[in-house]
């Protein structure tokens, strides 16, 4: 049997049992928001000055991440994306972050 996959170096098994390639994947685990730790900072390098909030520290799959940020983007009435495990707000909306999610329930703290 010959594969491909993204994240793993297996491309073919010689084990006349192993027919399962999805099976050997682990589920990723998203914590319930009162155990995540979510950090919430002010970004500006790298964007032509304007400044951003960046949250980060999500722990759980990246659907859950995107439902994150679509909601804090909506709430906050501004734009956004999701990348690299961190959500992006436009804007300095520090505050505003911090008080919609805790009252989401999650344990966040503004840095810097």
């Amino acid at each position: 049997m010959t594969a491909k996959f993204k994240n793993t170096k297996i491309v073919y098994s010689t084990n006349p049992d192993f027919n399962d390639w999805e099976e050997q994947d682990s589920e990723v685990i998203t914590l319930p928001p009162n155990e995540q730790k979510l950090i919430i900072s002010l970004d500006k390098k790298q964007r032509k000055g304007k400044k951003v909030t960046l949250v980060k520290g999500f722990v759980g799959s990246d659907d859950k991440l995107k439902e994150l940020g679509k909601l804090l983007k909506t709430k906050c009435g501004v734009g956004g994306s999701v990348k690299d495990n961190e959500v992006i707000i436009q804007g300095d909306l520090r505050e505003k972050v911090v008080t919609v999610l805790s009252s989401m329930g999650y344990n966040c703290k503004i840095k810097g």
